[in-house]
């Protein structure tokens, strides 16, 4: 079992929650998210006034996958939330970190079951 952290556009949410329940991938945790790297924030306009934007909005994904769906997933989220043909700086990151174990709430469930 794997966890997916994926960092991604928030213009690209929809399309990449489709996208992955098309190819089986029905659960997932979605957090808000802000932060910079190569872009390093950008510069706005209000009322006149330039200020600099030092955190940039994103959207995280938290999935779970059992090590049959991980390929899968990743290459979905990889191609979907690419902006333009080849992607962009700030397209985001995808992440992969060992799961120990997974337990159901509530339930008896445990293991790759649980996912």
């Amino acid at each position: 079992m794997k966890m997916i952290l994926a960092i991604i556009q928030p213009t690209k949410l929809d399309a990449v929650k489709e996208a992955l329940y098309a190819v089986g991938v029905e659960r997932m945790t979605v957090c808000d998210a802000q932060g910079f790297a190569r872009q390093k924030g950008q510069v706005a306009t209000f009322r006149g006034q330039e200020y600099k934007i030092n955190l940039l909005r994103k959207v995280t994904l938290e999935i779970v996958v059992n090590d049959d769906f991980l390929e899968r997933t990743i290459d979905t989220i990889n191609r979907v939330a690419r902006t333009g043909e080849n992607g962009n700086i700030g397209d985001g990151k995808i992440f992969l970190l060992p799961i120990e174990d997974t337990i159901r709430i509530g339930e008896t469930t445990r293991g790759p079951e649980a996912v």
